[in-house]
């Protein structure tokens, strides 16, 4: 299963994007994505391996994102900025209103599932 939350805020609020957020200055690519977890679902992680890297050019910038299967170490998934969230099969992902960049992941996720 996955895990995918809805976007809250925004020009693109109500799409589905998997979480995560910007690397800050002298973070890991993984440092960060466990801190964002942290602060966007009160959830402690830990990054399983690599993916893949995204990229992707939206109308006003360009988004690199790097992509990590994870695993949760604790915590209840609590939503503190996104409107909604749910754990998806494969079978559902397909059936989401997916954020464009997060479109072009879906492939390798489903492959991973």
């Amino acid at each position: 299963m996955g895990f995918t939350s809805q976007r809250g805020y925004g020009e693109f609020k109500d799409g589905w994007e998997f979480p995560g957020g910007k690397v800050e200055k002298g973070e890991t690519k993984e440092e960060a994505l466990i801190r964002e977890i942290k602060e966007e679902l009160d959830t402690v992680i830990k990054v399983d391996s690599y993916l893949d890297t995204i990229e992707y050019d939206y109308p006003d910038f360009h988004l690199s994102m790097d992509c990590f299967i994870c695993s949760i170490v604790e915590g209840n998934l609590v939503l503190k900025e996104h409107e909604d969230s749910k754990w998806i099969k494969k079978e559902e992902i397909d059936t989401l209103n997916w954020l464009p960049a997060d479109l072009v992941i879906i492939d390798k996720v489903k492959e991973m599932m």
